[in-house]
């Protein structure tokens, strides 16, 4: 079954139409306005209570430098591993829709931020589209997604190795501007996590 992409309003739209199917997706969270720690939780309870997404598992909490524009607070990240019935373009639409509801404003690039939703990997997928690129671009260049990442990410994926150990040398040289700030207690959290 398929549908026609729904709009950032997605999460809203009585048209939308849930797919039968579940694909593991991977996504980065960060927050650096306000109450950080706070707006996480909001996230993930936002994301969970969705019909056709579960959060299969939450990283610990992570304190990080800002990149690109640095003149900003320090960010919170922290990665989550998803089950959805939702295609890509779906699960992006859903996950802008909740930045909007957290109160995301879009007005510097790479700036303050009350929470940040990004797909990082969808079950194998690749895209290259200006709308969405999978998987994301950026991700392994960036210890702010690779630490909470290895926290989340399944043994049997693809890039488990590479992320776990770009992650570990991150941790151990502390110049990445990265440390463990917080655990957080989620039904299947990750190893660093509260159980």
């Amino acid at each position: 079954m398929t549908m026609e992409p729904s709009g950032p309003q997605g999460i809203n739209d009585p048209n939308l139409i849930f797919h039968t199917d579940e694909a593991n997706a991977y996504i980065a969270l960060g927050a650096n306005v306000g109450d950080r720690q706070q707006r996480l939780r909001d996230a993930l309870h936002l994301l969970d209570s969705h019909p056709a997404i579960t959060v299969v598992r939450a990283s610990a909490i992570y304190e990080t430098d800002p990149v690109g524009y640095t003149d900003q607070p320090a960010f919170l990240n922290m990665a989550a591993a998803l089950r959805t019935s939702l295609e890509p373009h779906e699960l992006l639409y859903a996950m802008l829709a909740m930045e909007q509801q957290l109160g995301r404003k879009r007005d510097i690039r790479w700036g303050p931020r009350t929470i940040d939703l990004d797909l990082l990997l969808y079950e194998g997928v690749t895209l290259a589209e200006e709308e969405l690129i999978l998987p994301h671009p950026r991700m392994m260049e960036r210890s702010f997604v690779l630490v909470p990442l290895s926290d989340v990410m399944a043994e049997e994926h693809s890039l488990q190795k590479q992320v776990k150990e770009i992650a570990k040398q991150a941790l151990q040289d502390r110049g990445e501007g990265i440390a463990l700030w917080n655990t957080i207690n989620w039904p299947g959290a990750s190893a660093h996590s509260e159980s």
